[in-house]
């Protein structure tokens, strides 16, 4: 059976809160992301999530497995050396307690389509290798290259983002950081030229952000309250949540963004996972060509 479909079928027949067991020889960061991803088709459910990282001996499992027995629940796992997946299976079974291992269906298809055994050691996939250092390297990167600065070194950059004020640069580009790529950004300010650098960039993929007025005036006020709680709002001038220029500044943004030819995304509806995906999609089509 599907994993999801085990998952909303258990959730489904429950009315009582929940257990929900994290057990993984790693952090527990792939479970976690599946359990959340799971949880999100549902409304008004109540869950208690328990996470049982880095347990790779046979003792250090019953430990775990005594526990969840006080609070029995159904049980994810990630487990990849033989003796302590055994050992699991055996004693969820003498406790009729359901368990799922999240990650067999994908690793039984890659080995399928590889033609080969997969390796049984535990947090492969944070290994300290050569991918491990350039994500270090590119989130450095790209927290000193935040809000325009460092413009010199533009050109080192795997995207360019380009926006108006709270539209989702900074936030967008840490994530895109966190996958690995190298992301500056840029703001937009009205009466102010682009930067010269622009016009000598050969590498970066530029893409232009933009949102709807009605989306931003919203932002942009929440932001002005904030501020003014500690007493920074004079900062702010009236024309950065006035409707009409609010609507003006982008309009001219979108406008930019067609004249130089550059991508633009609408963030209004996008969570910054989904945008920045959206910016790998264009890395990724740029490449291809």
């Amino acid at each position: 059976m599907p994993l999801p479909l085990i998952i909303l079928q258990v959730i489904h027949s429950r009315v009582q809160p929940i257990h929900l067991h994290l057990v993984s020889d790693s952090t527990g960061e792939t479970l976690e992301s599946l359990v959340k991803a799971g949880l999100a088709q549902f409304e008004n459910v109540d869950t208690v999530k328990h996470f049982w990282p880095m347990v790779r001996s046979e003792g250090h499992l019953d430990r775990v497995v005594d526990e969840i027995a006080r609070r029995p629940g159904l049980i994810l796992y990630t487990l990849v050396a033989p003796a302590v997946r055994a050992r699991l299976e055996a004693r969820c079974a003498a406790l009729g307690l359901p368990l799922i291992a999240v990650l067999d269906p994908v690793i039984e298809g890659l080995q399928r389509a590889l033609g080969r055994r997969a390796h049984a050691r535990p947090g492969r996939q944070h290994v300290l290798d050569e991918a491990y250092f350039d994500r270090i390297r590119a989130i450095t990167y790209t927290i000193e290259h935040d809000d325009g600065v460092g413009a010199h070194e533009w050109n080192e950059a795997d995207a360019i983002l380009v926006g108006v004020s709270r539209s989702s640069k900074t936030p967008t580009s840490i994530y895109l950081a966190n996958r690995g790529y190298k992301i500056a950004n840029m703001p937009l300010v009205p009466n102010r030229p682009l930067p010269p650098e622009f016009d000598t960039l050969d590498h970066p993929l530029i893409v232009g952000l933009t949102v709807s007025p009605d989306r931003l005036v919203a932002i942009r006020r929440n932001r002005v309250m904030g501020m003014a709680r500690e007493s920074m709002a004079p900062m702010f001038d009236a024309h950065y949540v006035d409707p009409v220029g609010v609507a003006s500044e982008l309009s001219r943004a979108r406008r930019l963004f067609a004249d130089r030819g550059w991508p633009i995304i609408d963030v209004t509806r996008r969570s910054i996972e989904e945008t920045a995906a959206a910016v790998i999609h264009l890395l990724t089509l740029r490449a291809a060509r």
